[in-house]
């Protein structure tokens, strides 16, 4: 980069939104925009916060001037919601996160499932056309399961399993491969793309640096919070049986038989394309105390 440029950041509150910032921050050579739904009280750093509620593009254009690359941190059908924002704004350049779920959720029997894979293969058709048509260059990054930092869903509520229960239940052998990914390597990858030319108008899955089966990923959980491994055994029609008492709980309502089969299916792509474009290199799967709270 020879100039200072200046950055947007679309869902800068997001677990990858945040660390996005955080390393945009430590090259010191850009200024940065963030935008978020929800009201931040003090700023992160030397970035700008910016509500997009109420948003004046013209006052906001006329203060910070023309914001030519974009880092998407939200979900990406939200994103078709600020097209006009970007143009307006000078978008020459936007990254995006999407899920490598498009593929491995495409045979589920939820309707929630079903929807979100939906969802973000409308928002990378969306993405796509309006960039193209705008001469904006795009980039599509789908990552696999997020980690880190106690901020992802997925480890979450392995977590809380543990907790609760004290032994993990799994379903067969589970020896399904995983390919985890921690939440400061995806947000690498947006910051690393944002400026790679070779990196234009391409998609990519990103994932970690190491393939471990299913039940590994979650004896490493049980390791990082000081716990001896347990398991169950469960067989289909008892988790199935269990269901129906535990969709009445709200946080339970989406809960299938299709995410017990998944243990033993392997879930891993190769990021060898992003490496050779933009220098990805992802860390291998390890859990500190912070990554488990």
């Amino acid at each position: 980069m020879e100039q200072r440029m200046t950055v947007g950041v679309l869902g800068a509150t997001s677990p990858v939104g945040a660390q996005v910032l955080k390393q945009l921050i430590e090259i010191g050579m850009v200024d940065v925009v963030a935008f978020s739904r929800k009201h931040v009280e003090r700023s992160m750093g030397p970035s700008r916060w910016v509500s997009l509620s109420g948003l004046d593009v013209d006052a906001l254009r006329s203060q910070v001037g023309e914001i030519k690359v974009w880092i998407a941190a939200s979900p990406i059908w939200i994103l078709p919601e600020h097209f006009a924002m970007l143009a307006q704004l000078g978008a020459q350049r936007v990254v995006c996160v999407s899920s490598t779920s498009r593929f491995t959720k495409t045979t589920s029997s939820s309707p929630y499932e079903e929807r979100i894979v939906q969802q973000l293969a409308d928002g990378e058709r969306a993405l796509v056309g309006w960039a193209s048509g705008q001469g904006i260059s795009w980039t599509i990054l789908r990552p696999t399961l997020i980690y880190g930092r106690s901020t992802d869903r997925n480890l979450s509520e392995i977590v809380k399993i543990i907790r609760k229960l004290r032994f993990f239940p799994l379903f067969g052998k589970a020896q399904g491969l995983r390919q985890p990914i921690y939440v400061d390597d995806v947000a690498g990858a947006c910051v690393q793309a944002a400026f790679s030319s070779n990196a234009a108008n391409k998609s990519y899955n990103i994932s970690g640096a190491e393939q471990l089966s299913y039940r590994e990923m979650v004896t490493r959980v049980f390791t990082a919070m000081g716990k001896k491994p347990r398991f169950l055994t469960i067989s289909l029609p008892l988790f199935n049986f269990a269901l129906l008492f535990l969709r009445k709980i709200p946080r339970y309502k989406n809960w299938n038989a299709d995410m017990v089969l998944r243990m033993n299916r392997d879930m891993v792509f190769d990021h060898g394309e992003a490496k050779r474009d933009f220098g990805f290199n992802p860390q291998r799967f390890s859990l500190s105390e912070r990554d488990v709270q």
